[in-house]
């Protein structure tokens, strides 16, 4: 004979109804006969007060490691067995829990409670009433899981080369499916917005600009938002800037070269003077702060002034920019008020700033032409003293010089030796037009040459009547 296989369901049906034989046999106090059909006991129990349910089905969302109570009330139940199940699973038959779940238990008459609530526990519950024709309802269970990033929590590091592009993902998990945003840390998104809602973030045609820290925000309305972090390396030659190309000292003072070097990876920076390879010695020093590269040369000689240049190099190319390190004047800069009380002169005045005392000005001057875009700024030397003899002003007399208005006019403008390194100098132009508009330039010499001519400043003398007022004499003025 064969015996035939029993599944895990078969036998939770079997242990139901067993527990349902045995609360017949409690309530008639002696066993059923057997001739008792199972159709026969449901029609003897179905032929009291028929039971309903006073709860009806619904929907429970509900948060992971939350607890659910799913309700099954009854009126009449008489001695009818209820039941819960899930599928094909019973989970109670009458009072009697069957399933092994701790989790799981019968709360306040005939209600489901389902503690430490999981996304295995998600689905349709149902409480039945074994009648004749059986009675139930049916509870869905929804399990909201709060969103967590498919990556750990240290920040992923992306490298691009510059000039290429990329895109950056963010995968989050839980229910309902969270949205991603996208943020930069302490910066706007390389599209200018502050932030933008995407799986993914493009980067396009990278710059040293677009590196940084990106962040992805994964949030679906349960629990806190989850976030992991992408640090964007872009990869580039190294980028040089300088903090000034012309710097000037003077003997036995401090310079300092400044290369201002962007670069990733970090790049070395190496000096040269000229085509020689610079060494650290007791004189020279070589600093590194972060991006800020100074070459400092302590008390300067006269061999130390030239040409200079940084080197940056690392494994996406090579960079150089150049330096100069000049005992030259610098450009001069004017002080005077560009509006003149007279209108027939002006007393321009000007500063240099010079380790080296300066030995002689040259002062250009001009009426602005009309249309000077495409003037060829030449200047001719007029025929006057540098330094007149009496005791008159330094001063020029125009005269005629003003035939043609394009062409500069020179005054060589000598000066006295002096140890202060800002120099102050004035200087009275008379034989000017009244109402009229003039510009003017200064270049300074002392024993390294001539300085960078000044940029142009424009004067205007005044058109009213000339003062009887004698201009004071033009005078060095030092200022400390």
């Amino acid at each position: 004979m064969v015996v035939p296989k029993l599944t895990m369901a078969d036998m939770k049906m079997t242990l139901a109804l067993g527990i349902l034989f045995f609360k017949f046999f409690i309530i008639s106090g002696s066993p059923p006969s057997p001739a008792i059909s199972y159709s026969n006991l449901e029609y003897s129990i179905e032929t009291t007060i028929t039971p309903v349910f006073s709860t009806l089905g619904k929907q429970f969302r509900v948060v992971t490691n939350d607890t659910v109570v799913l309700p099954c009330e009854v009126v009449n139940a008489g001695n009818y067995v209820l039941a819960w199940k899930k599928g094909i699973a019973i989970l109670t038959a009458g009072g009697t829990k069957v399933t092994p779940d701790k989790r799981i238990r019968l709360v306040d008459g005939y209600n489901l409670e389902i503690r430490d609530i999981q996304t295995k526990d998600a689905g349709n519950y149902v409480c039945h009433i074994a009648t004749m024709e059986p009675r139930e309802i049916t509870h869905t269970v929804e399990i909201l899981v709060p969103p967590r990033m498919s990556y750990g929590k240290e920040p992923r590091e992306v490298d691009v080369k510059k000039g290429t592009s990329t895109t950056l993902d963010c995968k989050a998990e839980g229910n309902p499916v969270p949205k991603i945003t996208w943020t930069r840390v302490n910066n706007i998104l390389p599209s200018g917005e502050k932030s933008i809602e995407s799986p993914t973030l493009s980067i396009e045609l990278a710059n040293r600009h677009h590196a940084g820290l990106y962040k992805c925000t994964a949030s679906n309305g349960v629990g806190t938002p989850a976030s992991s972090e992408i640090n964007v390396k872009v990869l580039f030659p190294p980028e040089i800037e300088l903090e000034r190309a012309w710097v000037h000292s003077g003997e036995g003072y401090e310079a300092q070269l400044v290369c201002i070097v962007d670069a990733q990876p970090a790049a070395e920076v190496i000096w040269y003077k000229e085509t020689l390879k610079l060494d650290t010695t007791e004189r020279r020093i070589m600093e590194t702060r972060g991006r800020r590269h100074t070459l400092v040369i302590r008390k300067v000689l006269f061999t130390d002034f030239g040409n200079y240049s940084c080197v940056a190099e690392n494994s996406m190319g090579k960079t150089r920019q150049y330096l100069e390190l000049s005992g030259r004047p610098n450009p001069a800069i004017f002080k005077s008020h560009p509006n003149g009380r007279s209108k027939d002169s002006y007393n321009i005045s000007w500063a240099v700033n010079s380790y080296t005392s300066i030995e002689e000005f040259k002062l250009l001057f001009r009426k602005v032409p009309v249309h000077n875009d495409n003037v060829n700024y030449q200047y001719q030397h007029s025929k006057r003293p540098t330094r007149r003899q009496d005791n008159d002003t330094h001063g020029s007399h125009l005269n005629n010089q003003w035939a043609r208005s394009d062409i500069w006019n020179d005054v060589v403008v000598p000066n006295s030796p002096t140890e202060q390194f800002t120099q102050q100098m004035s200087y009275l132009i008379r034989g000017l037009e009244p109402g009229t508009q003039y510009e003017a330039k200064v270049m300074a010499k002392n024993r390294f040459g001539w300085n960078q001519m000044s940029e142009s400043f424009k004067f205007q003398t005044n058109s009213g009547a000339s003062t009887n007022t004698k201009p004071a004499p033009s005078r060095l003025v030092f200022k400390l």
